[in-house]
């Protein structure tokens, strides 16, 4: 029986060339970073949305203190009048 030992060689030779990888491959690809742009209506949109928040705000402000006093009063058939309205889409 006779081994030739030139071509097993080879054979590794090709296994360890493929499993050496070049810096360039190893290297993950430079990702942009997340941008997000804001049109001017959209601006204009939000600026104009807090100045209602300040009002809503000044409204809750209001009942709060008005509750903690004790002075504000539910009037029941106003709520039961909603909730109606709200399951029978009225």
């Amino acid at each position: 029986m006779n081994i030739d030992k030139t071509n097993g060689s080879s054979f590794i030779q090709s296994y360890q060339k493929q499993m050496q990888v070049s810096p360039v491959e190893r290297s993950k690809p430079i990702q942009k970073e997340d941008e997000v742009q804001i049109s001017n209506r959209a601006k204009e949109m939000f600026e104009k949305n807090a100045g209602v928040d300040m009002d809503r705000q000044e409204k809750i402000n209001a009942l709060k203190l008005q509750i903690q006093s004790g002075e504000y009063e539910v009037n029941s058939s106003k709520v039961a009048e909603s909730v109606f309205d709200f399951w029978y889409d009225k």
